[in-house]
């Protein structure tokens, strides 16, 4: 909280030809959307927004929705996760960034039989859980304030509860600016 009110006093202190204030041309918006159907179904809406403070660093904020369906035949398993997260991206390289990502997840988790396991007792579970991704990417230009953006990202915190647990993340979306 601390760190996030540090980075909007530094925001609104700075423009692009240093007389101070806010410049709205470094402010940019995007996220992603994922969608699977099949064996499995998952849904994902990510919206964030985010600060270009210099060429070399960009902050932001982000909200997020997932959805993950799965049915075996015996059971059927159904998990949601809503969170918000910060990150701070470094551009070594005008094009490619590092990312670090704190996230926080409020998960929602059932398992309910069916067919002959339809009288067993069904298993909820609802908890909050933490994520910290790190990776990084590459932020493509489109023309304009506009980029695609591509990134593979780790949860190095590894709780089992995680959507990222034992995998890695694969982001491909787009940002938009003033």
């Amino acid at each position: 909280m601390i760190i996030g009110m540090g980075i909007m006093q530094f925001s609104m202190a700075q423009d692009s030809d240093g007389k101070g204030g806010f410049d709205k041309s470094k402010l940019f918006f995007g996220g992603g959307l994922g969608l699977a159907f099949g064996t499995y179904t998952i849904v994902n809406v990510s919206p964030l927004a985010g600060y270009r403070f210099s060429e070399l660093f960009a902050a932001g904020v982000g909200i997020n929705y997932s959805y993950y369906g799965y049915n075996d035949g015996y059971w059927n398993y159904k998990q949601s996760y809503l969170g918000m997260s910060i990150f701070g991206r470094v551009y070594p390289v005008r094009q490619f960034f590092i990312q670090v990502q704190p996230q926080e997840n409020y998960m929602w988790y059932t398992q309910s039989g069916i067919g002959s396991y339809q009288d067993q007792p069904t298993l909820k579970l609802n908890q909050f859980v933490p994520s910290l991704l790190i990776g990084g990417g590459a932020a493509i230009p489109t023309g304009g304030n506009g980029a695609i953006t591509i990134s593979v990202m780790y949860d190095v915190l590894q709780n089992y509860y995680s959507p990222y647990y034992r995998q890695a993340v694969y982001g491909f979306g787009y940002t938009m600016g003033f």
